[in-house]
């Protein structure tokens, strides 16, 4: 089995679109292939270098927070194996680990953000605004300091290259109607608190993340879809360094966005190059977040 997958290739099956870091290819007009790749993506650029057993990590807690999660929201994964799918067994080997076949739903065309803490973008709102995302906050919080309470800050869904842009609840109403809206925002919350309880018992703070919902066609119900509560789609901080007024050390890629910012680029493709020990060093703060999350 290979560590390492920078691109997936499956002749067998058509595929629909390459993401950030999901492949994603049609089964039947019923179901996907989402396969989780090594790429790894820092200011919406995808970086020429992958992160060895990226993938399957991912693949691995997503499945974990869907399990654990299902109580407060349906999620995507459909009743059938990758064998199932993949019949050639050279074919389906590299792709073992970090697959899920899915049902195909209408996904919502934004970006469901929680804010626990208040960091990156909704920091330099804080700064200059006073809120988040419209939302007023207490006057003097510190940087990484924790909210009163969680906040939901959506965003749009940006094309590949392009900048997600954060959005108002009015915004968002707008968008997907204010129906929908009110219950994207209510699921997301819930979802968020019960994983940061339960990470916490386990020593990691989650700071923020993101959701993304799909929309059955025949019930109208809403699904959880894509990937939920990984190092890619949230802030992960060790609760025992957490300090705040500095930004945290974290178990996401948050680290190699630090690095990042000490090269002179533009954060425009192409994305420069990783050095060795940058990847490593990654790659096993993706595997101590598994670790401590699922045992």
């Amino acid at each position: 089995m290979t560590d390492t997958l920078f691109q997936a290739e499956i002749s067998s099956l058509p595929l629909l679109h390459r993401g950030k870091v999901r492949d994603i290819f049609a089964v039947d007009d019923r179901h996907l292939l989402i396969v989780a790749t090594d790429r790894l993506s820092a200011f919406d650029v995808i970086l020429p270098d992958p992160i060895p057993g990226k993938g399957r990590m991912l693949t691995e807690i997503s499945r974990f927070w869907f399990g654990r999660l299902a109580h407060l929201c349906p999620n995507h994964l459909a009743p059938l194996r990758i064998e199932d799918v993949i019949t050639d067994r050279a074919e389906r080997t590299p792709l073992v680990g970090r697959s899920m076949i899915v049902r195909r739903l209408e996904a919502l065309p934004v970006e469901a953000i929680v804010r626990g803490y208040l960091i990156g973008s909704g920091w330099k709102d804080y700064q200059r605004s006073g809120g988040v995302c419209g939302i007023a906050l207490p006057p003097g919080l510190p940087l990484a300091g924790r909210l009163p309470e969680a906040i939901f800050t959506p965003s749009t869904k940006a094309a590949v290259g392009d900048h997600d842009e954060n959005v108002d609840f009015a915004r968002l109403c707008d968008t997907i109607g204010h129906e929908q809206a009110t219950r994207v925002r209510a699921l997301s919350l819930a979802l968020y608190r019960e994983a940061a309880r339960y990470a916490l018992e386990r020593g990691i703070i989650i700071a923020d993340t993101k959701f993304e919902f799909g929309r059955d066609p025949e019930t109208g119900e809403l699904i959880l879809i894509d990937e939920a509560l990984t190092p890619d789609s949230s802030r992960f901080w060790p609760a025992d360094a957490y300090r705040p007024g500095t930004s945290p050390p974290s178990f996401d890629k948050q680290f190699v966005r630090d690095y990042l910012e000490t090269l002179d680029w533009d954060k425009k493709a192409p994305g420069p190059r990783l050095p060795p020990e940058i990847v490593t060093e990654t790659a096993a703060k993706y595997a101590e977040a598994l670790q401590r999350l699922t045992g």
